[in-house]
This record gives C-alpha cells, sequence and structure tokens, in this order.
C-alpha cells in the first residue's frame, strides 16, 4: 500500500510537503487545483518503470500510456527549466525487506515492511543542457537508506554509491574502482554497481521492489467508454479496465474463465465477481438483474451485456437503459477484479452519477478496502460521496485512521494542499473556504451553527 508522496516542482506544485496516503484517499478542491496531477505523478513513475527505454529519465509519455505529459519543461513548475524536481513515494510490503551479511547469509543486517524511493532529477547547467539528468536517487528500508548520487570530479560527471546505515557500508571489489555510470531510468542502479562492489546485489531487489509497487498502481480515467450492443471476447486476460473501461467486459468473461469469486463476507457465500458486481448495482438501485451472455450459445465469442430494470420489466441491452449504469461498471469491476493489495487511482469516478448513486459510491470503496485490502485514491467533485464518507465513520463502518480527505486549492504561486481534519464522528474540523462552492459552504455554516447552538444551550 502506497503512504506517503511528496513532490517538488512538478506541474502547479512548488512543494506538496509529505501527504500521508490512507486506505480510502479522497483529493478535493476547484478545477485546475493540482488534484489531477498528483494522480498523474504517480503515473509518470509507473509509465516510466515499464518503458522499454532504459536511457529515459522519465517517459513522460505518447498516445499508448495513461497520461501524456509532454517534455520536462512541460512539467516542471513554472516551465523553469533550471530547476530540480524532486518524487519521493513510501510504500508497505506484506513481509519485511531482508538484507543478510555476504559473510554469514543467516543473519540479517536489516529487515522492514517499510520501504521508500526518491528522486532529484535537473537539466545541468541551469537548465542550458537539454538532457534530463538524475542528481540524487535513494532507497529506503526503515530508517537506512542507500542511493546514488552526482558528483562533479574534474568537470567530468560521475555517480557515487552510498549508504547512510553504519552497519552496512558498500564495499568496493580490488581493482574495480571504477566510476559509475548513471542511474538506468530514474529509479535504476546500473550492471556496473553488482561487478564492482561485494554487498550492492541486494540494491536491484529493491528495484524490483519498486516496480512491483508501481505495477499494482491501477487507473480509471474520468471519461469512460460508450456501452456497446456486443462485445467480443477472444480470450484476453485484461490487467485493468483499460484508461476509459472499455475492457470491463473483457475483463468479466476473463475472471468467469478462472472461477474468480468474492466473499461479501466472512461466513457468506463466494460470489462470482459477475454476480458480485450485479449486486452491487441492485443495491445503488440502477438495476434488477445484471448478466453477460454469448451470442449464439456456448463457445461463441460474441457477447452482450443484459439488465433487467426492475423485477418486472423486460430484460434490456446495457445501451437501452439510463447512462450510468455503463459509466459506473468499470468502477465496480476494477474494484474487485484487481488483485489483492492493488492501489486505484480514479478521476472522478462520480461523473454521470446520480446523488444517491455517488453517496453509494463510497459503500463500494469502503468495501473494496475492508475485504479486498485494495487502496482507492481519488479526485473527486462529489460532495454526496464525501458525506457518505464521513457517516461511515460516524458510524464506525471504516475507521477515520482509513480515510484520508484533503483540499486543494491554487494562487499565483501555484497549488497548496491542506489536511482535512476529521474527528470520530465524521466531522471535519477545519472546513476551507470554498469546499464546494457557496452551496455547500452554507451547509457547513449551517453545522457548525447548530453544533454552537447544542453547546449554548447545554451549558
Amino acid at each position: 500500500m502506497l503512504t506517503r508522496l511528496k513532490l517538488r516542482n512538478f506541474k502547479s506544485w512548488p512543494d506538496t510537503g509529505d501527504l500521508t496516503l490512507r486506505p480510502i484517499t479522497g483529493l478535493f478542491g476547484a478545477n485546475s487545483s493540482g488534484k489531477t496531477s498528483l494522480l498523474q505523478a504517480l503515473l509518470l513513475l509507473k509509465q516510466t518503470s515499464e518503458s522499454s527505454d532504459r536511457g529515459l529519465v522519465f517517459h513522460f509519455g505518447d498516445l499508448t500510456t495513461p497520461v501524456d505529459l509532454g517534455n520536462f519543461q512541460s512539467v516542471v513548475h513554472g516551465h523553469d527549466t533550471g530547476a530540480e524536481m524532486e518524487f519521493a513515494l513510501d510504500w508497505e510490503i506484506g513481509k519485511p525487506f531482508k538484507v543478510v551479511d555476504i559473510k554469514s547469509a543467516d543473519k540479517e543486517v536489516l529487515s522492514d515492511q517499510k520501504l521508500g524511493f526518491s528522486v532529484l532529477t535537473s537539466r545541468p547547467g541551469g537548465g542550458k543542457i537539454p538532457r534530463l539528468v538524475v542528481g540524487k536517487m535513494c532507497y529506503r528500508v526503515g530508517e537506512a537508506r542507500f542511493g546514488m548520487q552526482r558528483k562533479e570530479k574534474k568537470g567530468k560527471a560521475e555517480y557515487e554509491l552510498y549508504s547512510t546505515d553504519t552497519a552496512l557500508q558498500f564495499i568496493r571489489i580490488v581493482g574495480r574502482a571504477w566510476p559509475l555510470p548513471a542511474p538506468v531510468k530514474s529509479y535504476g542502479f546500473p550492471d556496473q554497481v553488482r561487478a564492482c562492489y561485494q554487498n550492492a546485489g541486494f540494491l536491484a531487489d529493491l528495484q524490483l521492489a519498486l516496480e512491483e509497487c508501481l505495477e499494482r498502481v491501477l487507473y480509471l480515467g474520468p471519461l469512460r467508454a460508450y456501452p456497446e450492443r456486443q462485445y467480443t471476447w477472444t480470450g484476453a486476460q485484461p490487467g485493468d479496465m483499460g484508461q476509459a473501461g472499455e475492457a470491463v467486459v473483457d475483463a468479466i468473461l476473463a475472471s468467469r474463465e478462472r472461477g474468480q469469486t468474492i466473499s461479501p463476507s466472512p461466513k457468506r457465500r463466494r460470489l462470482t465477481l459477475e454476480a458480485y458486481v450485479a449486486r452491487w448495482l441492485k443495491q445503488l438501485g440502477l438495476v434488477h438483474e445484471f448478466r453477460v451472455e454469448p451470442i449464439g450459445g456456448e463457445g461463441s465469442q460474441i457477447f452482450q451485456v443484459k439488465v433487467r430494470k426492475t423485477r418486472r420489466s423486460e430484460e434490456v441491452l446495457i445501451t437501452d437503459v439510463g447512462f450510468g449504469v455503463s459509466q459506473i461498471l468499470p468502477v465496480l469491476v476494477l474494484c474487485f477484479y484487481v488483485p489483492e493489495g492493488s492501489t486505484i487511482l480514479l478521476e472522478q469516478p462520480e461523473i454521470h452519477l446520480h446523488p444517491a448513486v455517488q453517496s453509494g459510491l463510497a459503500d463500494v470503496l469502503i468495501d473494496a478496502w475492508k475485504n479486498r485490502k485494495v487502496q482507492i485514491v481519488l479526485e473527486s467533485h462529489s460532495e454526496h460521496l464525501l458525506r457518505r464518507l464521513q457517516l461511515r465513520i460516524a458510524d464506525e463502518t471504516v475507521s477515520k485512521d482509513d480515510v484520508g480527505l484533503f483540499f486543494c486549492s491554487a494562487d499565483a504561486g501555484g497549488s497548496s494542499i491542506t489536511k482535512l481534519e476529521l474527528d470520530m464522528f465524521g466531522n471535519i474540523t477545519n472546513w476551507p473556504k470554498d469546499f464546494f462552492g457557496d452551496e455547500f459552504e452554507e451547509i457547513a455554516a449551517m453545522t457548525q451553527a447548530a453544533q454552537k447552538r447544542r453547546k449554548e444551550e447545554a451549558g
């Protein structure tokens, strides 16, 4: 699970400070306040790790990637090419990451489930050199840090390996005091590290741990695909729903073929993904029945998605009911299709949904966390979703420590962020100005006034 994010000089953010990420993290704020940029930073790291080009510090994107950010000049804050851009990410893993003594393989030097990564990048010469370079790259295991940093020696740039842990200092192999080349991409140790040092083999495992962490980060965009009257499935096993949810039927059928089942709660009968999604669609009041069936019988590669609006209504295609069903379907399937322990990034999941369904969406996200340990980081404008999260904290469905809410705002100097403080009853005690516009501010003021009157009358 991701636990911390920090950005400096990225897009509208001069410095986010340390953002603590929770199992359910909500980013709220006005348009162009920097919310989406926080998700884009994670996607930039993910698509860089998936790129086959080892020489790119960052893969800023193209038509095939989740985000296309242009180039360094496009993303650096204020388009200041002489500035240094920083990314930092912390996460926790299920089993401790262990480092053993090379002289005694059974002696642990380090063991911790908390890992971290940070990188500083810039264009040398005050931005005059077009090539982006890594100034410093660092991994963290617990409190120990290991990394590479760039040094200028006799007018030539070289890289040095370093460790802050006194129990594990890197030992050079005799006769191999060669300078190290630049890191691979923005996060990888070059092969020469293992060749030149006796005890640096674990660094490749740290790099792998970051890649595995980013592989578990999945994304669904705000503009989702229109439903179709029929779908062709040739056996694809998608890893997610696609950026616009276009692979949702593929995912349902792949799950069916694998025999994937989900338990709604302890001691209750396990359901197929399709049945679980149908259960949520019914609970949200969108349809009474939902199913995916082949056209032409068993063995067909052509499928249709059919729904029944009410118990007594006729069964129709998904294209013939309200648009909201097809818009929330990728969200539902993604939450319960991805491997347990994944992190899902959602942009405006409430688009095209009735307010009551927006509220119910919060229950879906809570279910995904409590039932499958799927972390959710969402960017939203929905006061209804927020209100339901507050209610579920108040009725103890979810702990306030499992929910992190942030309000983003922007001015001429860039974006800034405020952590919303929640009490044990789900109340936000530090309402920012213009949180959801005038109407929602009135509701907040009314709530605060009512609380004040109750205290006065009680006193």
